[in-house]
């Protein structure tokens, strides 16, 4: 019996055994830490890139082609697609990536969330936590109505110090408001769980902590209108919180 198993196995195609490989086109959706604002080298250094990085060593994953849409000072508002502002970028974002590498696995990473929470400054700003909800909707609607094979990772906005205030007010109470969304998040992967099962995933959940325990490590000092303030993630930051979005992603991806 056991010869008979093992002449099996011969004849068997090695490609059975073989875990099966993925190829990714990621498009980043986010704001200034996102888009690698105060990095040295953004094209090098920003979250996108080091998450490319980092999801490349990883097993099964034979490539990934992505696109940073982070651009500073961006709140949902801007990404919804009746503004005619962001959306459509990234829109033809993804559509050239699959052009380009028709077979691969579509992925949009979301982190939105800091602009919105601020007091005043950025576009629609203060964004209640319901009306978070609801831009987050309308934009993963309008993606999954394009790109209906599509996957997306809606990852929790990380911590700030309470003393941002620079262009714009955030101060303790706009991180209390950015806090409110993080259920919200949750509650809107729920609600895809029934709508659209298996392809809108909570992403990242531990950055935030991560940062408000290292902040004067892995954040930027900043000088503004209320003292030094933490909100930038610097380069040793930039790789950490590309490392909890790979992590994120890569889960989603290989179905962990």
């Amino acid at each position: 019996m056991k010869k008979f198993l093992w002449m099996l196995c011969l004849c068997l195609p090695l490609g059975m055994f073989a875990q099966k490989k993925v190829e990714l086109n990621i498009v980043f959706i986010g704001n200034s830490i996102t888009q690698g604002v105060l990095l040295e080298n953004p094209l090098q250094e920003a979250p996108p890139v080091r998450t490319e990085e980092w999801l490349e060593k990883q097993e099964g994953i034979s490539g990934v082609n992505c696109s940073n849409q982070g651009v500073s000072g961006m709140t949902t508002v801007d990404f919804l697609p009746a503004s005619k502002t962001r959306f459509p970028n990234v829109k033809a974002a993804m559509e050239t990536l699959k052009a380009q590498h028709p077979k691969a696995t579509m992925l949009f990473s979301v982190m939105l969330g800091t602009n919105d929470s601020a007091n005043s400054g950025p576009n629609g700003a203060p964004i209640s936590a319901p009306q978070y909800y609801t831009n987050m909707k309308v934009i993963v609607d309008e993606l999954l109505e394009a790109f209906p094979d599509a996957l997306f990772v809606l990852h929790r906005p990380i911590w700030y110090s309470p003393t941002t205030y620079n262009g714009a007010q955030y101060l303790a109470s706009g991180l209390k408001r950015l806090e409110s969304y993080y259920p919200r998040l949750q509650e809107l992967v729920s609600h895809y769980e029934e709508k659209h099962p298996g392809q809108v995933f909570l992403g990242d959940t531990e950055a935030s902590a991560y940062f408000e325990a290292h902040h004067q490590t892995d954040l930027i000092p900043e000088e503004g209108r209320a003292g030094t303030f933490y909100l930038h993630p610097n380069q040793k930051g930039a790789e950490a919180l590309a490392s909890y979005w790979g992590k994120a992603i890569y889960k989603v991806v290989m179905k962990e």
